[in-house]
């Protein structure tokens, strides 16, 4: 809007003033200015109440914002939280299973272990047992060879003479058996002599079988 419409509003708006009378400009003046106060003031309390209001919902939008800020920190607390319970959690299932897979190993070795010593002290059984029921058969045989052997003596009726011949017959046979045992002693030695190279030989094939066994061979020292 241009001034001169300016002009024309405010004199169509202006007090008419009938014809012979007496125009007091100052008094038009003053109400002019205090219009124009009053309208000042009016726009001055309109801007301070829409100042107020977006002061107001400033802050409304900070206190929005601090308390999403605060909750998202909380969220946020929260959720570390239960990650760290989570690990921890975790932590102590995977510690709990590797002990019990070392258990179930330690078990395991421990089972096997019992294992091959039932299965040595079986076989020892019955290796004493067979070396056993050999010795006893070593024994009645030597029993035996001493009962037929063993011949009673009859000297209750002999006199001097008799007796002399009869002591220097058993001292001859016992001279017999001296030597006897003297000669199968011998054979004894020769036959262990004989034995060894063959230990030696049955170590050697052991030691180049596919499964090899750590045997040491008789012959060495």
């Amino acid at each position: 809007m241009s001034d001169t419409e300016d002009v024309m509003e405010e004199e169509a708006h202006a007090p008419k003033i009938p014809d012979g009378e007496k125009v007091d400009f100052d008094d038009i003046h003053r109400k002019r200015q205090e219009k124009d106060l009053s309208e000042l003031q009016s726009l001055i309390e309109a801007h301070f109440i829409q100042r107020k209001k977006e002061e107001e919902e400033l802050i409304a939008l900070v206190n929005r914002i601090e308390k999403r800020r605060a909750e998202r920190a909380e969220q946020q607390r929260v959720r570390a939280e239960r990650e760290k319970e989570r690990q921890a959690r975790l932590a102590k299932e995977r510690k709990e299973l590797e002990e019990q897979r070392k258990k179930h190993d330690e078990d395991a070795k421990k089972k096997k272990a019992l294992s091959n010593m039932s299965q040595q002290y079986s076989a020892g059984q019955k290796s004493d047992n067979r070396r056993g029921a050999k010795k006893q058969t070593e024994r009645e045989k030597k029993k035996k060879i001493l009962a037929e052997r063993k011949k009673p003596l009859s000297v209750d009726h002999l006199n001097e003479d008799k007796l002399k011949e009869k002591a220097n017959e058993l001292w001859q046979w016992l001279m017999g058996l001296e030597a006897e045992k003297f000669d199968l002693s011998e054979k004894l030695k020769r036959q262990k002599y004989d034995v060894i190279p063959l230990n030696c030989l049955k170590a050697q094939l052991h030691i180049s079988s596919p499964r090899p066994k750590t045997i040491r061979c008789p012959c060495e020292h």
